[in-house]
């Protein structure tokens, strides 16, 4: 982390858009905000459904172009898909946490303000991180596209029935698998459906992707972390009822023959931390390291 420190004046909100309870953070963010001299912007959607008024808004990608900096507030969900959204435009974000300390979100709403006003004035460290994209492509020739910043997840649905798909990596037959499913993450989707499912823990800003196996019908599979230019093929040969998710957001249904094709997204997020900020710290709170039971 680190890197050439610059200040910000102009800055935009965005809020989780079906949580009234981060409205009365935002608009204390707001004010604070423009009380001590930042030009404020409101994403339209946090601004409507929060039912704020008296500064600027506009369309979330119309915004990104517009300020120096975007500060989320909501939680590392709402974290997700705003970065999905902004990735293509080269503006750094910043999370605030409405509840607990989260992995994205890592300011809290009670300390927001002396925290915020260090950063924008030029402390802060800034990390770089990748995302994914994927295509669905179907025998009939339909394509489907989507982006994930955590990680792309194929899997059973509702029947509970094994599904067995094929992994090609660069062009090269890796192995075919029987399981529930197979997680492809980013170093950032590492410590969620991942982890869960036995994967590493990677820093977040190494350039890699993991494939973790998903309760798989042989003791041998283990996970595999790739570099990060890696092309990752899955196709399915057999899915009474499959899935493709992406970030747990959104997903697509699949059937037998289609190909799931996995990359890294020609863009990367930029995130902002406190100077203060430790990732080693983040996992000893989030996953009870080193405390006695």
């Amino acid at each position: 982390m680190g890197g050439m420190a610059q200040t910000f004046n102009k800055v935009a909100l965005v809020g989780k858009y079906d949580n009234q309870a981060i409205a009365g953070s935002v608009e204390r963010l707001a004010g604070y905000l423009a009380d001590h001299g930042h030009e404020v912007v409101l994403a339209k959607q946090t601004a409507q459904a929060l039912n704020l008024s008296g500064y600027m808004h506009a369309d979330l990608t119309d915004l990104a172009a517009m300020v120096d900096v975007v500060i989320v507030l909501g939680g590392d969900g709402t974290m997700l898909s705003i970065a999905r959204a902004l990735a293509p435009y080269p503006v750094p974000l910043i999370g605030v946490n409405q509840g607990r300390l989260g992995f994205l979100t890592d300011i809290t709403v009670g300390n927001m303000e002396m925290e915020l006003s260090r950063m924008l004035a030029g402390e802060y460290d800034v990390e770089t991180r990748i995302l994914l994209e994927a295509t669905l492509e179907r025998e009939d020739g339909t394509r489907h596209e989507c982006s994930a910043f955590n990680d792309v997840v194929v899997s059973k649905a509702g029947t509970g029935r094994l599904i067995e798909f094929e992994v090609i990596i660069d062009n090269e037959f890796v192995y075919t698998q029987r399981s529930d499913g197979l997680v492809i993450a980013t170093p950032t989707g590492s410590t969620a459906y991942a982890l869960s499912a036995g994967g590493p823990i990677l820093y977040p800003t190494l350039e890699a992707i993991a494939l973790v196996p998903i309760c798989p019908h042989t003791l041998s599979a283990r996970p595999i972390v790739v570099s990060s230019d890696s092309q990752v093929d899955i196709i399915i040969h057999h899915a009474d009822d499959a899935r493709v998710h992406f970030d747990g957001q959104k997903y697509f249904d699949l059937q037998k023959g289609d190909k799931v094709r996995i990359a890294r997204m020609p863009h990367n997020v930029t995130l902002l931390h406190p100077k203060h900020y430790s990732y080693y710290d983040t996992l000893r709170q989030k996953l009870h390291w080193g405390k006695q039971l």
